[in-house]
């Protein structure tokens, strides 16, 4: 079911410069405009993230709602040990993972596979995940695949931390992670977003 827009807010340019402590402590007095500057500053980064988990742009949207209502009922949570925008980037990692969770083709797709004799290349041009064409390529992998790869090589947690998080064991976090990988540099090969390989060789698509 598609949520209203219960924040009533919109990522737009409000002319308001309010430094972030100042947006912490409005948020932590439930000031409006505090929360409403919190929202416009840091909504697009999040919905591009939530983008990447979600099925489609509404439902990105949904997991955005749901989770800066979080984000500001967690404010009084936040103890400054780290980034701001970090700690609310987890926030709505996690509430991603949560919504996924709850589909059960999301579960079937994380049974464990098997990943002996696949061929992958180490190198590393982290930058590359981020260029539009390349989310949309990560975007038609398998959700499982999609989400145990956004996991890891964007949002940088461990596979233990991955296993934790989707219920999952270490193991099938890591295979799940090769194969998301290896497909994923097949679909890049075949739209010539990267070149094919003159011979055969052991490399890990750069993505970590």
């Amino acid at each position: 079911m598609r949520h209203k827009n219960c924040l009533n807010y919109r990522a737009t340019n409000s002319g308001n410069h309010m430094t972030e402590e100042a947006i912490l402590q409005g948020c932590l007095k439930n000031s409006a405009a505090a929360q409403r500057e919190l929202y416009n500053r840091y909504s697009p980064k999040m919905l591009a993230v939530c983008y990447r988990f979600a099925h489609n742009r509404e439902d990105a949207e949904d997991m955005l709602q749901e989770g800066f209502i979080k984000v500001f009922s967690q404010m009084h949570t936040f103890q400054n040990k780290g980034a701001f925008e970090g700690w609310i980037r987890r926030i709505i990692v996690h509430t991603c993972i949560n919504n996924l969770k709850k589909n059960k083709r999301f579960n079937e797709s994380l049974d464990i596979v098997h990943a002996n004799g696949i061929q992958i290349r180490e190198e590393s041009v982290p930058s590359i995940v981020q260029a539009k064409q390349i989310v949309e390529c990560i975007r038609i992998l398998p959700i499982g695949y999609r989400t145990v790869l956004n996991l890891y090589a964007i949002e940088g947690y461990s596979h233990k931390e991955i296993a934790d998080m989707l219920d999952i064991e270490e193991s099938t976090s890591r295979s799940q992670y090769t194969r998301a990988k290896q497909m994923l540099e097949d679909i890049l090969i075949k739209k010539k977003i990267l070149p094919k390989p003159r011979e055969k060789q052991t490399w890990l698509f750069a993505i970590r």
